[in-house]
């Protein structure tokens, strides 16, 4: 833990896909600063649960929720509600960057990354919203520096970043009287287990760390930070951006 978030201790925090990869890398940050945390996500969580209740004497809680059903991700948003109090943030982190070739990509195909990779996104920020106005919160998208570099090959998850980044500064704009603050994050390549067993190559790791400024790769440790920092009133007047954590590569316009 680099820094320590007072106002965090006993918020009520929803993430989607909070059980893997960045999504398990925030729970726990937000546990350690005495957040009160729920989470959902489509498969088991047991062995994370496990983890997180040896670290922390309890765990968080775990609904089973298919984030793509507007009506059972607001339902479980009202549970994580009635056992940990009203809603202070939300992210919205569930998604799938699942690589397709563009002139092969059916509406089937599109229509099921969005339903991942966007809906969902839009409908828990209305859920927050309301759960929210008038009292204050915090959204957090994460959104995607890959659409920022013009990648291919997944176009429709780069469609959907670009638009949660678009997203955000709208909703940023029309909530702002309401107290609700939204923001999104853009990574870089965050070198989750599931990026390192389908995508990472040896030679594709070291091309892109030598775009990146700081030649450290990223772990999902370090979306932590940038995360609390915006749920936080540390940034109580930090609404409508998107701030990029990727090692420097973006910015450098490279």
């Amino acid at each position: 833990m680099t820094a320590i978030f007072p106002d965090l201790k006993n918020k009520s925090v929803f993430i989607t896909g909070g059980g893997k990869g960045i999504g398990a890398a925030l729970t726990d940050g937000f546990l350690a600063q005495g957040a009160k945390v729920a989470f959902v996500g489509r498969s088991d969580a047991s062995g994370f649960l496990a983890r997180m209740t040896e670290k922390y004497g309890s765990a968080p809680l775990f609904i089973q929720c298919d984030v793509t059903d507007p009506d059972a991700l607001g339902q479980a948003m009202d549970q994580a509600a009635t056992a940990h109090g009203p809603l202070d943030v939300l992210v919205n982190n569930a998604a799938d960057d699942l690589r397709m070739v563009s002139a092969e990509v059916s509406p089937a195909d599109w229509d099921a990354q969005i339903a991942i990779n966007l809906k969902p996104y839009f409908f828990g920020c209305q859920k927050a919203h309301s759960m929210m106005k008038g009292r204050g919160g915090a959204i957090i998208n994460y959104s995607s520096t890959s659409y920022m570099l013009g990648m291919g090959g997944m176009i429709p998850y780069t469609s959907s970043n670009a638009a949660i980044t678009a997203m955000s500064k709208g909703l940023a704009r029309e909530w702002g009287a309401d107290k609700v603050r939204v923001n999104a994050i853009a990574p870089g390549w965050v070198l989750t287990e599931k990026q390192l067993e389908k995508w990472a190559t040896p030679e594709g790791l070291e091309a892109f760390r030598e775009r990146q400024s700081l030649k450290d790769f990223m772990a999902p440790e370090d979306m932590i930070g940038p995360t609390l920092f915006l749920a936080s009133d540390a940034a109580r007047m930090v609404t409508g951006t998107c701030l990029v954590v990727d090692a420097g590569v973006v910015g450098m316009g490279s």
